[in-house]
């Protein structure tokens, strides 16, 4: 249980950023869909646009944790994810 945090804390938080447009980038994955960057309105599909990774998987992760320092840990590193996103959506 304390492998599997430590694993789900990797994709979170700054790093967590960094690997997902690191991984979209080299699967030449476009960064979002334009009608709908922040999945409102549509299911999110990682395998298509970059972005939705956070909507489907990684803003999922806190709710996943197994001990009681990765769910503090967790809850860090998810804001830091929706700060990214809310900054990303002024931005765009």
């Amino acid at each position: 249980k304390i492998l599997q945090d430590a694993d789900r804390l990797d994709a979170l938080g700054a790093i967590g950023i960094a690997r997902v447009f690191a991984t979209g980038g080299s699967l030449k994955r476009p960064f979002y869909n334009t009608d709908d960057p922040f999945c409102k309105t549509r299911k999110p599909d990682d395998k298509i646009w970059t972005v939705d990774h956070f909507y489907q998987k990684l803003l999922k992760l806190e709710s996943t944790m197994n001990t009681k320092s990765g769910k503090i840990e967790a809850t860090k590193r998810t804001r830091v994810l929706r700060g990214f996103l809310k900054q990303l959506k002024q931005e765009l």
